[in-house]
């Protein structure tokens, strides 16, 4: 299985004033570390990644981008097979 991410809320952002909130998961196979989630978001300004299930992790999934990014794809960075939750908030 390759790198995975769904957009929860049916695509359709929380709205907070001018902004938008946007969630979803994410899932590796494997050997995959990472991947590229596209937001929905033409702008983000914060997004947070957590790992989810019961193993440890030896290090923390972390967004490999320097924000606020002009762009809604974002690069996640994890350990190999896990799988977790993210949160972006941006236009």
């Amino acid at each position: 299985m390759a790198f995975a991410f769904t957009v929860n809320n049916s695509g359709i952002p929380n709205v907070v004033g001018d902004h938008k909130v946007v969630t979803g998961t994410f899932t590796n196979g494997a050997s995959d570390t990472g991947g590229t989630i596209s937001t929905g978001l033409s702008y983000v300004e914060f997004f947070v990644v957590q790992q989810t299930g019961s193993a440890v992790t030896t290090d923390a999934p972390v967004a490999n981008e320097s924000f606020p990014l002009s762009s809604g794809d974002v690069t996640i960075v994890t350990d190999a097979n896990a799988d977790g939750v993210w949160y972006a908030y941006g236009r």
